[in-house]
This record gives C-alpha cells, sequence and structure tokens, in this order.
C-alpha cells in the first residue's frame, strides 16, 4: 500500500510564519492545539478566550500565533493534511483516477465534517476569504499539494497534464472542489460531491484524437 502522506507536502511546500513558530515555540504550540480544539467542537475561536484560558494576555497569544485569521487558516489546514491522507490512503487507482478519487472524497469530506459546516455557516465571509483566496494559505497549499499528486502520477507516465502545466491543472481542479464544496454559499445549491466527481472525470478525460474522414475510392 502506498504511505498516505500526501498532505504533509502543503505546509512544506508553502510554509507560513505560524507553522514556523509550531516547530520552534511550545507556547505556541500549546495556544494552536487548544485553538484547534475548540474549533473541532465547533466553538468559535475567540481570541480573548483563547489568551484567558492560557493564563497570558492578548498580546502574548498574538506573539505567539499572530492574529485570528493566521491562527484559524493554520487550523484549517492542520484539518485537512489528515484528510487528505485519508483520501489518498483509501484510492488504490493510479493515473487520472487517483486524482479524481482522492479529490472526491476530499470534498465529500470536507462537505460532511459538521464542525467545518458549522463554521462555513457562522462565518461565510471570512471562510471563502480564508479558503479560496490566491492570498489564502488554505488554498495555496491545496494547490501544491495536488500539483504533487499529479506530478507523482505524471512521473510514473501515468497521466500527462499537457497542455497545461501540472500546476495549472491543479488550480483548476481545486477551484472546481472549492465550487461543490461551498455551493451554499457561492451559488445558493447545496454542496455535491458527486457533481464534483463528474467535474473532475470531465477535465482530466483522456482526450481522443479526431477521426479522419474515410478516404474517397473514387477520388483521384
Amino acid at each position: 500500500m502506498r504511505e498516505a502522506r500526501l498532505g504533509q507536502h502543503g505546509t512544506a511546500l508553502v510554509p507560513s510564519t505560524l507553522s514556523a513558530r509550531l516547530e520552534a515555540h511550545p507556547d505556541a504550540l500549546r495556544a494552536f492545539r487548544s485553538a484547534r480544539h475548540r474549533f473541532v467542537d465547533g466553538e468559535r475561536i475567540d481570541m480573548g478566550r483563547l489568551a484567558a484560558e492560557l493564563g497570558v494576555d492578548r498580546t502574548s497569544l498574538f506573539r505567539w500565533v499572530g492574529n485570528r485569521d493566521q491562527l484559524l487558516s493554520e487550523v484549517l489546514w492542520s484539518l485537512a493534511v489528515p484528510t487528505l491522507d485519508a483520501a489518498d490512503r483509501a484510492v488504490t487507482t493510479t493515473g487520472a483516477a487517483r486524482i479524481v478519487g482522492v479529490l472526491t472524497r476530499f470534498t465529500a469530506d470536507l462537505i460532511e465534517a459538521p464542525y467545518f459546516r458549522v463554521f462555513l455557516t457562522r462565518e461565510p465571509s471570512r471562510a471563502l476569504r480564508l479558503l479560496t483566496t490566491t492570498d489564502s494559505d488554505v488554498q495555496r497549499r491545496l494547490v501544491a499539494v495536488v500539483t504533487t499528486l499529479i506530478d507523482e502520477e505524471s512521473s510514473a507516465a501515468r497521466f500527462d497534464p499537457a497542455p497545461l502545466s501540472a500546476r495549472e491543472v491543479a488550480s483548476l481542479l481545486v477551484r472546481i472542489s472549492e465550487s461543490f464544496s461551498y455551493a451554499d454559499l457561492i451559488s445558493g445549491e447545496p454542496p455535491d460531491a458527486d457533481r464534483a466527481r463528474a467535474a473532475f472525470e470531465y477535465v482530466l478525460r483522456p482526450s481522443v484524437p479526431a477521426t479522419p474522414p474515410p478516404s474517397d475510392p473514387t477520388a483521384g
């Protein structure tokens, strides 16, 4: 079985100030873990309450983990990592089918995660900004992970992203995932992993060369 550490590539390829701090500062890690626990429990991450829980002032907390958006972004990505790894572990196919399978499972898990839906419902504008903009660490990391996935299949000659680059295809696939994961916020439609799968398959289906017309035996 393939070692499923796909999600780990995101932070390594797109590090942040906070991700580096978590590696070196126990206080930052303690604050981050407390915030992550609150998020998974469906609670709003409030910097004042978090500082009080940790027994420090807000200035110290901000020095440890940055502002609320930075902390939320890191929490969101920390939850995406095991989700991506689980999706990759569950998929046994290769080539385009592997890419479709991983992204479909990841999209479905996002849609079904109760704490994630609570966050989207409670803070829709902030959620879309932290998850779907080009300045978002979460989106940039997800694009990097999907690029890695495409590169792995391309290097093994099981998938060819041409005429686009691997990163261009990855960006397109991430946008598709976002469109169906956050459909209720973007278009008012229900999120739908099955339609996401259909879109992934449509984009990644192999091109079929045009069949030349039959020659006319009477010509010439």
